[in-house]
């Protein structure tokens, strides 16, 4: 019962007080619209203009955390456009004209008059039924001495008149009662969900598109740096082991003639470094899309990348099933990217990997104990991690405070694919 009169007492203040807000917003946003548009043409309107955008802009922030309290949401709140770097001062000035948002905000604090009226008198009338029929015993004894009325006669002993009248708005007032949450309920669902549609809805939709494009970006980005990492690693590695077990055989044919015993020692040398050509080749094909990924999936390949890394690691693989091919890949190439970091930087003497999920996401965790320092800031390696895992709408998360120890946390959304 408290929790239901609070929820009444909250929607009434919304309506209530957020009815002179809107007709002062309206007031202070048409005034601002016209005179800006009718002198833009002389450039004195363009900085009213911007002006009466931002005024919107800080009314539609109201709006939204008034929505959230009332709607039992947090507040969304869309990214607006910023300046670039270096703009002018008109450049900032102008800002707010360049965003699609701040004309949906002056919009809305337009066209919220006529709804912001209705939730008042809806307001106004649900308070009014149930007060006036309650309270009737009250000033029903004052009204019944107003000379004309039919129960004058009996103004000392209240007759039957005035008993009658006491039921009927009884009545009335406890009908009136019953109903006054679901009128106040409805005029904020009015507000309220005209509101959601200019001022949350194309926010989630203009965030949604933005985040869709840094997403596409993040993985063009990654896409390029893993080439030209291979590309690297296959210039300082294999090529040059190719290049060097060539002229060996060219030796070895050479002295093929002369001194077989010399060819022979040559042609097991060749041997020796075409096996160490061929585990290097390996070695960066697992960091692509290795075999044991694709047939068998995140567990076992996992295992594998656990099994060959140099630092002990504690390996905890809580699902089962087969997800997407870019789920698995993004999953895999975190885990394969860290391990070689931890094998190589962090002088670790233990790793714990955990792989669970929670809802539709993947929630993989990486720790050791090392000495810690690890980033993502542009330029090191786990930058080029959080840009994959973008790629697939995912997170990746560091906490490696100098000394260590290091935790790394990913989440990735997997709806629809495998688990327990």
């Amino acid at each position: 019962m408290r929790s239901r009169m609070r929820r009444v007492l909250l929607d009434s203040r919304y309506l209530i007080v957020g009815f002179p807000a809107a007709v002062l917003g309206f007031a202070m946003l048409i005034t601002g619209f016209a005179a800006g548009v009718g002198t833009a043409v002389v450039w004195i309107g363009v900085p009213i203009l911007a002006g009466t955008l931002m005024l919107a802009r800080g009314l539609a922030d109201a709006e939204r955390s008034w929505m959230a309290d009332v709607m039992d949401r947090p507040p969304v709140r869309p990214r607006y456009k910023a300046a670039p770097a270096g703009a002018g001062a008109f450049r900032r000035l102008v800002n707010p004209m360049t965003s699609g948002q701040s004309w949906l905000d002056l919009l809305h604090g337009i066209l919220l008059l006529p709804i912001a009226i209705i939730g008042f008198v809806l307001t106004v009338v649900a308070w009014a039924i149930p007060l006036t029929g309650l309270t009737y015993p009250l000033y029903g004894i004052v009204t019944s001495r107003i000379p004309g009325n039919t129960d004058l006669a009996e103004l000392m002993g209240l007759g039957e008149g005035y008993w009658v009248s006491v039921g009927v708005y009884g009545v009335i007032g406890l009908l009136g009662l019953l109903l006054m949450p679901f009128l106040i309920r409805g005029g904020v669902l009015l507000r309220a969900g005209y509101g959601q549609i200019l001022l949350t809805r194309v926010a989630e939709l203009q965030e949604r598109i933005e985040d869709l494009a840094e997403g596409r970006a993040a993985a063009v980005s990654a896409e390029a740096a893993a080439l030209r990492k291979l590309e690297r690693d296959i210039h300082d590695g294999p090529q040059q082991r190719l290049v060097s077990l060539a002229m060996e055989l060219s030796r070895a044919q050479r002295q093929m003639a002369k001194d077989p015993e010399a060819a022979r020692e040559t042609i097991t040398s060749a041997i020796t470094a075409t096996r160490e050509t061929l585990d290097e080749l390996r070695a960066l094909s697992r960091g692509i899309a290795p075999p044991i990924l694709a047939d068998r999936g995140l567990a076992p390949a996992l295992a594998a990348l656990a099994g060959r890394c140099t630092v002990p690691v504690d390996l905890d693989v809580q699902i089962e099933g087969r997800f997407q091919a870019s789920v698995e890949n993004a999953i895999y190439f975190v885990v394969a990217e860290c391990l070689t970091n931890i094998a190589k930087h962090s002088r670790a003497t233990l790793c714990a990997i955990t792989l669970s999920r929670t809802g539709d996401s993947l929630l993989l965790t990486i720790g050791d104990d090392g000495v810690g320092g690890a980033h993502v800031a542009k330029g090191h390696g786990l930058a080029g991690l959080a840009d994959r895992l973008r790629a697939v709408d995912g997170e990746l998360a560091v906490q490696s405070p100098d000394g260590g120890p290091t935790m790394i946390v990913a989440e990735v959304p997997c709806a629809g694919g495998g688990g327990r």
